[in-house]
């Protein structure tokens, strides 16, 4: 009895996918809940299990757009089939063979050997044909001819007593190349030993046309899901809010010096690393309790403002951004939202984040630093209001308390729709992200 492969319900409001690929042929068997297919939606990468155990007798869509619940191929319950080819038998000892193997009473002949083909010698030159060949003997006035039109004596062809090329032959050949060259007979310039002959100009060929270069290759690729999505919500962003980006900058000295002295009893204690993006989303949190704005969305005629902090962290993939979502960040700790950030970054890049982790967000942090990016205006995902935006940190010089310093430094960007946020609270936020990375103890404080 024929199974269905189907595209499954991969989401809310998701009704097409994108086939990356198959795992499996066509005729090859596969194990129950083995994946046998890959598909893209807009927000994640999902793979469709086997339902039965069997061979796929049918691939019906091995690329592109499928709809959800469509079928896109065929299997067969079966057990998986037993090797049943023996293995080959060794051959029998060679003495073995000599008894039994019968006689043949014709056996073709020998071939007898077929004696190499008598290469005729060549004939043996003469030493004076050997020095004309090689070092041709060249009359002055001929020479000085070869030299004005850059040609070589073993060129010319010599008249000359005993092989000595003369004026006469030189001349020649300038003649006979003029007309291979242009199809007209070149000028025959006459000289005297005691009267220079004038420089006949040499013909060269005409430049050929250079080809067009062989590297001018296009590859067309259909855009998937993802990309598709990604590219409509960033413009959807640009067209319907009205986005306004602010900078400030922060000195990651504090932050830096903390991380350094307890990076190994954090390691040992948590499992996890500390890095940079705890410090960040403990501010933010604390940055949207003073700004409530911020946290907020619109919906329809009214604003909604929410009372929980849903951060989006950035994650890049080979096929784009996914931004997972921290659920109840301001009930995490440093060594929580380390091990989440790290396990949401190694399933991103396996294709294995669920959508239900994709779902939400009341706040997105970027991190474009990790790639080397020193200063950028981020876009809002809607619904949300704002999105932070890191960078690299470099040391810069900065003036503190009247002396200049070299500190590391970060630039940080707000961008947020100021439909919901005034400019005020646009740079009062930011300001209350500065104060607590660059004074971490004001998150334990709550100052």
């Amino acid at each position: 009895m024929a199974i269905e492969i189907k595209v499954p319900q991969v989401g809310e409001s998701i009704t097409e996918v994108q086939i990356a690929g198959w795992h499996k042929a066509r005729n090859e068997w596969a194990a129950r809940d083995e994946p046998l297919v890959t598909i893209e939606s807009d927000k994640a990468t999902v793979e469709i299990p086997a339902p039965v155990a069997g061979p796929i007798t049918q691939i019906l869509k091995e690329k592109g757009t499928a709809t959800v619940g469509e079928v896109i191929g065929y299997m067969e319950e079966s057990a998986k089939p037993a090797d049943a080819s023996p293995p080959p038998a060794p051959p029998p000892p060679a003495s073995a063979q000599s008894q039994t193997a019968p006689k043949t009473e014709t056996q073709a002949p020998a071939a007898a050997p077929v004696p190499p083909a008598k290469v005729p010698e060549p004939q043996a030159s003469t030493a004076s044909d050997t020095t004309i060949k090689e070092h041709p003997r060249v009359t002055p006035l001929a020479r000085r001819i070869l030299e004005e039109h850059g040609l070589n004596a073993t060129e010319v062809q010599a008249t000359g007593p005993g092989g000595r090329v003369l004026k006469e032959d030189v001349l020649r050949h300038v003649q006979q190349a003029g007309k291979n060259e242009s199809g007209q007979h070149a000028p025959v310039v006459s000289a005297s030993p005691a009267v220079p002959a004038p420089a006949t100009p040499a013909v060269r060929a005409a430049p050929a046309t250079p080809s067009p270069s062989q590297d001018r290759i296009e590859e067309v690729v259909h855009m998937s899901p993802m990309r598709r999505t990604i590219a409509q919500r960033l413009v959807e962003a640009q067209s319907v809010a009205a986005l306004l980006t602010t900078f400030n900058e922060i000195d990651m000295s504090a932050v830096m010096a903390l991380r350094e002295k307890h990076r190994e009893t954090f390691q040992q204690r948590h499992g996890s690393k500390l890095g940079f993006m705890s410090f960040f989303v403990k501010a933010a949190v604390e940055a949207l309790k003073l700004v409530p704005q911020v946290n907020a969305e619109i919906r329809g005629e009214d604003i909604v403002y929410r009372r929980y902090y849903d951060i989006g962290v950035a994650v890049g993939t080979g096929k784009g951004l996914v931004v997972p979502i921290l659920r109840n960040a301001e009930h995490l700790g440093f060594a929580e939202i380390e091990r989440t950030i790290a396990d949401f970054a190694k399933r991103a890049g396996e294709n294995k984040i669920g959508l239900d982790e994709l779902k939400g967000g009341t706040f997105t942090i970027s991190n474009g630093g990790i790639y080397g990016s020193l200063l950028s205006t981020p876009i809002v995902n809607p619904p949300q209001s704002g999105i932070l935006g890191l960078h690299a940190i470099q040391e810069r010089p900065v003036a503190r308390e009247g002396q200049v310093v070299i500190r590391p430094m970060m630039y940080v960007a707000l961008t947020y729709d100021h439909r919901v946020v005034d400019g005020r609270e646009a740079v009062t936020f930011l300001k209350r992200v500065k104060e607590v990375v660059e004074d971490p103890a004001r998150m334990l404080l709550e100052v």
